[in-house]
C-alpha cells in the first residue's frame, strides 16, 4: 500500500498559470495538461513543459551589405509567444533557437533589399517586413511573432563623414536660399518705395526729415545734412534778391 501510494503521488503534477505540459504516453502524443494540478501515469507518461509567456530574444549585431553596397552592422530584438504547445514541441526541436535563426536570416535578406537611406529613415517599414517573414516561418511551429525591431544600425566612419558633409551642404543651401529670398523681397520693396517717391516728391522730404531726427537722437556732435539742389538754388536766388534790394535802398 505504501509503494502504491508513492507511485500515485509521483504522478501528481502542477503547472503554473503561464505553463502548459505536452503529455506523451509510451512515446506517442497524448494531450495537453495544465494549468493547475493533474495526474499522469508514472513511468508510462512523460511531459514536456512550455512557457506561454512572451519570450524575448536578442539578435546580436550582424554585418551585412545594403542594396547600395554599404556594409552595416545591425542588431535587433524579437518578442514571440507560443500559441500551440503541441506544434512547438512536435514540429521543431528547439523553437527558441529556430526562431532566432529565422529572424537572423530574414534580417539579412531584408537589409540587402534596401538602400542605406531607407534603412535609416524608414525603419518601421523594414521592421514590419522582417516581422512578416519571420511570422510566416514560425507559424508552422505554433509560434506568433509579436514584435521585432532593429535597435541600432552601425555604419562605417567614412560613410558617417560623408553623410555629415551632405547634411552640412543641405543646410548651407537652405540658408543661402532663405537669404536670397529675403534680398529679393527687400529689393521688391525698395522698388515700390522708389516708384512711390518718384510719384510723390514730398515723401522724399518727409523721409529726409525723419532721418535727420533719427540721427539727432543718437547724440552725435556733428550732423551733416545734404540739402536738395532745388533748395540751394532757391536760397541763392532769395539771397541775391535781398542783396539787390539792399543796394537800391542805399542809393
Amino acid at each position: 500500500m505504501i509503494l502504491l501510494l508513492i507511485i500515485l503521488l509521483s504522478g501528481l503534477k502542477i503547472d503554473n498559470e503561464y505553463q502548459r505540459s505536452v503529455i506523451f504516453r509510451l512515446g506517442r502524443y497524448h494531450g495537453i495538461k495544465g494549468p493547475g494540478m493533474y495526474w499522469i501515469f508514472p513511468v508510462i507518461d512523460q511531459r514536456r513543459q512550455v512557457d506561454m509567456r512572451t519570450i524575448t530574444v536578442d539578435i546580436e549585431s550582424q554585418e551585412t551589405v545594403t542594396k547600395d553596397s554599404v556594409t552595416v552592422k545591425v542588431n535587433a530584438v524579437l518578442y514571440f509567444k507560443i500559441n500551440d504547445p503541441k506544434k512547438a514541441i512536435l514540429e521543431v526541436r528547439d523553437y527558441t533557437n529556430a526562431t532566432y535563426q529565422a529572424s537572423l536570416t530574414a534580417l539579412r535578406n531584408v537589409i540587402g533589399q534596401h538602400n542605406l537611406d531607407e534603412i535609416l529613415k524608414d525603419r518601421e517599414t523594414i521592421n514590419k517586413a522582417i516581422r512578416t517573414i519571420v511570422d510566416q516561418i514560425t507559424d508552422q511551429w505554433g509560434l506568433n511573432v509579436e514584435y521585432l525591431e532593429m535597435k541600432d544600425v552601425e555604419i562605417p566612419q567614412s560613410m558617417q563623414r560623408a553623410m555629415a558633409k551632405e547634411a552640412e551642404a543641405i543646410r548651407e543651401k537652405r540658408a543661402r536660399m532663405i537669404k536670397a529670398e529675403g534680398e529679393y523681397d527687400a529689393s521688391a520693396k525698395l522698388k515700390d518705395a522708389a516708384r512711390f517717391i518718384a510719384e510723390n516728391p514730398a515723401a522724399l522730404e518727409l523721409r529726409r526729415m525723419q532721418m535727420i531726427s533719427e540721427v539727432g537722437a543718437e547724440q552725435n556732435t556733428t550732423t551733416i545734412v545734404l540739402m536738395p539742389s532745388d533748395f540751394v538754388t532757391l536760397a541763392k536766388s532769395i539771397s541775391e534778391s535781398l542783396q539787390i534790394k539792399s543796394d537800391k535802398e542805399k542809393k
